[in-house]
């Protein structure tokens, strides 16, 4: 079981069975502590006492300092101590992805858009105009229904969004409508 887990999280997952009785490092498959077979299992303060089937998830700090998230699961009952099946989650490669994210998409180092240069962009004015829309109706651009579409391509059209050359096939596109009943939609408003 230790080395099914290990193998299906590596290199990430640590499994370690500690012999409860022992006091002892029964088993280590992917060894991330650094611990070994027949090390101590520091149990001393665990003798007499009874843990949850499952206790966890708690977070502990490695030897390289680098957390972990740990599980713990134990066999024994009140006659027989049995094993704790401990599974320790290395998070430390999803930290540093976190952090490198946070690097890369921080918002301090941005600029204001160039007002010279988007003034006329009629694109960007249609797609922050939707994307609120959208937020405001708590839904996504996938999920839109034809109800939700059409009443989207009326709010457009009184934002001023068809002023544009090109923008009616703009907008079919993003919504996945057919031009057609883009204007349909449009006619039904003047009409």
């Amino acid at each position: 079981m230790a080395d099914g887990i290990a193998a299906l999280f590596f290199p990430s997952v640590e499994v370690v069975i500690h012999d409860v009785a022992a006091g002892k490092v029964a088993y280590i498959a992917n060894n991330l502590s650094q611990r070994n077979i027949g090390d101590d299992a520091g149990l001393d303060e665990f003798e007499g006492q009874t843990l949850a089937a499952v206790t966890g998830p708690y977070e502990k700090l490695n030897w390289d300092g680098k957390k972990m998230r740990s599980v713990t699961i134990a066999t024994g009952n009140e006659t027989d101590p049995g094993y704790l099946l401990c599974i320790n989650f290395s998070t430390a490669p999803f930290e540093e992805a976190r952090n490198a994210l946070e690097l890369f998409l921080s918002v301090t180092r941005l600029q204001p858009q160039p007002e010279a240069l988007f003034r006329d962009d009629w694109q960007e004015k249609i797609n922050t105009f939707l994307h609120d829309w959208i937020r405001r109706e708590n839904t996504s651009l996938s999920a839109l229904t034809r109800t939700q579409k059409k009443d989207l391509v009326m709010d457009l059209h009184k934002e001023g969004a068809f002023r544009a050359k090109n923008s009616a096939d703009y907008i079919a596109s993003v919504l996945s409508l057919g031009r057609t009943t883009v204007y349909k939609y449009l006619r039904e408003l003047k009409g």
